[in-house]
């Protein structure tokens, strides 16, 4: 019979199972996900389970890893929730018998939680919950929750098991296979906070191999918390769309037995595992408290293996001096409030050919513009890197660039790799956007990635500022960006753009830059509305060329308004439309700059030359 599972974890080590995954492959049954086989082969899972049992694994893990209510949407699945977890229970405990002990095993919902994504907090927690009171109702004797990357995720999982139960935790984090994570305090901090909640167990699992996960371990060490290892076999190579893993079973019998030295209590294997790894993990612990008797004979002492935790020099990223930090921002961030700054946005030409944009950065710094707006692809169209042009930009001509970046067209680790190249670049001022889908640009049959909108990608800056990226995993050193967020207030649901506004103010946007506006009311009325956030507004300015050019914007293009009056003013002016668009210009920007940080400019068909005359007349 087995004895309680928070009773059995302080007799000392306790071997968990392997991989599920691996093996439903191997045996060829590969469809996604693998918690349909709960259904359709429940034989096969049953004899997956038994295997590891015999190996010498102490606890099973119900195949209900991918099985909450956004994984199953996935794959159309949804309905069948409750049948998938209920028979991962009942096939689990078959296996299990008197002996084994059978974990409810939870992974991630495959979402990105706000304010990086869409899910609510609220909506995760009761998918989790969903789950957890079906594998309790059947019968399992723990819980383990695995695998998860974010920290906020996990404490949605956390909580929903204890509204659910009071059965033990086992709380595991993934982290990247880094050794750069292991050089500051992160590890330690993170089961700080996991202990926080009241978890039995924590750890980690998955992602890294035995020796990565031997150093996690060392950096994660302190007395009195139960850890937990469950490594991966190594990292994996693609061969014919299958992952292959590497990694011996009997040199992870050889490290498991190093993370017991190293103050693990449930030690197990994750991806790329089998019953042979198990076997070896399960003779490495055998070998290992015979070892430990032997020496309790010899002597009434019984030796205490004491891991000193590592010395660490705490460094709070993100929290240098703040004379340190300015030191590194931009002219333009330096700059703003303290003089009206400028900024122009430049037509990128297709191609290579950028001699162009060169010259009109070079005429426009000339006359005194602070700072030229590189778009990136706009309209969904193929143009050269806003980070490359940028820095050609800055390079050549000595004026700094606002570079846009779109998060359509790269996932979250392209994003922030191009925020990285960028710093490095001497780039700081970047302007977060979402982007344009493909459909209505060169490629429409183009995927657009979109893993995150303009509000993610803000927060992955400021955390990049504050030394981590999108996770909460160390960079290292801090970056140094002036962010710049979107607005238009002009939108059809200004309730549904304030919302979105603030979101992005909560992010860590720095300063707001408007679409193009025509009156004076409907500036006063955004500035109004968001008074509250008191961020610098960069009022967005479009002089218009023609009737035609009007008529075209107000009718065609998203988030575009022409007031009536100034289409009939332009339509009258026939041949002189031209110099009465700057004009209308001169007239806004007199009235607007006492209310505003600066003037946005996007002169049409690179008339660059009609932005020193305003300027002249305003400033």
């Amino acid at each position: 019979m087995k004895v309680d599972f928070r009773e059995r974890i302080r007799q000392g080590p306790i071997l968990c199972d392997g991989a599920m995954g691996t093996l439903l492959d191997l045996y060829e049954y590969e469809e996604q996900p693998h918690e349909i086989q709960n259904l359709k082969n429940p034989d096969i899972v049953e004899r997956i389970h038994r295997e590891y049992a015999e190996a010498g694994a102490e606890i099973i893990e119900t195949n209900t890893f991918s099985a909450n209510r956004f994984r199953l949407t996935q794959f159309h699945l949804e309905e069948k929730l409750e049948e998938i977890n209920r028979r991962a229970v009942e096939i689990a405990r078959r296996a299990a018998g008197e002996k084994v002990y059978v974990a409810g095993a939870v992974g991630p919902t495959g979402k990105l939680l706000e304010p990086i994504g869409k899910l609510r907090f609220q909506d995760a927690r009761a998918a989790f919950r969903e789950q957890i009171e079906i594998l309790v109702k059947e019968g399992v004797d723990l819980l383990i929750l695995e695998t998860f990357v974010s920290l906020q995720e996990l404490d949605e999982a956390i909580s929903a098991a204890k509204e659910v139960s009071d059965l033990p935790i086992v709380a595991q984090k993934a982290f990247p296979e880094d050794g750069s994570i292991l050089s500051g305090t992160f590890p330690i901090e993170v089961v700080e906070h996991i202990l926080s909640r009241g978890v039995d167990v924590v750890g980690a699992n998955c992602t890294v191999g035995p020796q990565r996960m031997f150093s996690l371990i060392r950096s994660m060490y302190k007395d009195g918390v139960i850890l937990s290892a469950q490594p991966a076999a190594g990292i994996p190579t693609l061969l014919n769309g299958r992952a292959v893993y590497h990694t011996t079973p009997e040199y992870l019998g050889a490290y498991a037995k190093e993370l017991v030295q190293a103050g693990v209590t449930l030690v197990g294997a994750c991806c790329g595992s089998t019953p042979a790894h198990i076997r070896q993990i399960r003779k490495a612990l055998d070998e290992l408290q015979g070892k430990r008797e032997e020496e309790r004979g010899r002597s009434e002492i019984v030796p205490r293996i004491v891991i000193k935790q590592a010395e660490i020099k705490v460094v709070e990223l993100g929290k240098e001096k703040e004379s340190e930090r300015k030191d590194e921002w931009s002219l333009f961030a330096k700059n703003i409030r303290k003089k009206f700054l400028t900024s122009v946005e430049l037509d990128i030409p297709r191609g290579i050919e950028m001699s162009a944009v060169l010259e009109g950065a070079g005429y426009l710094h000339k006359h005194g513009v602070d700072a030229i707006n590189i778009t990136d692809g706009a309209r969904a169209r193929l143009r050269m890197s806003s980070v490359a042009l940028s820095h050609m930009v800055q390079q050549s001509v000595g004026i700094e660039a606002m570079t846009h970046l779109a998060t359509r067209d790269r996932n979250m680790i392209g994003l922030q790799a191009e925020l990285l190249g960028a710093h490095a670049l001497g780039l700081r001022n970047i302007l977060c956007i979402t982007g344009d889908p493909t459909s209505i640009g060169d490629y429409p049959h183009a995927t657009s990635v979109f893993d995150i909108d303009s509000v993610g990608l803000i927060r992955a800056v400021r955390s990049m500022n504050d030394g981590r990226d999108l996770m909460g995993n160390t960079i290292e050193h801090h970056t140094s960006f002036f962010i710049a967020c979107a607005a238009n207030p002009i939108a059809d649901d200004m309730d549904v753009e304030i919302r979105k506004l603030e979101r992005k103010i909560a992010a860590g946007a720095d300063v707001i830059y408007t679409q193009p506006l025509y009156e004076l009311r409907t500036l006063e009325q955004f500035l109004k509305r968001m008074e509250q956030w008191q961020r610098p507004v960069m009022v967005g300015l479009l002089p218009l060329r023609s009737y035609k050019h009007a008529e075209f914007l107000h009718n065609e293009i998203p988030g575009m308004a022409i007031p009536d009056s100034i289409r009939d003013r332009l339509r009258h002016a026939g041949e002189r439309a031209a110099s009465v668009g700057v004009q209308l210009t001169i007239e806004f920007l007199k009235e607007a700059k006492a209310m505003v940080a600066g003037a946005y400019f996007m002169p049409p068909f690179k008339k660059y030359d009609i932005i020193p005359p305003i300027l002249e007349s305003c400033l």
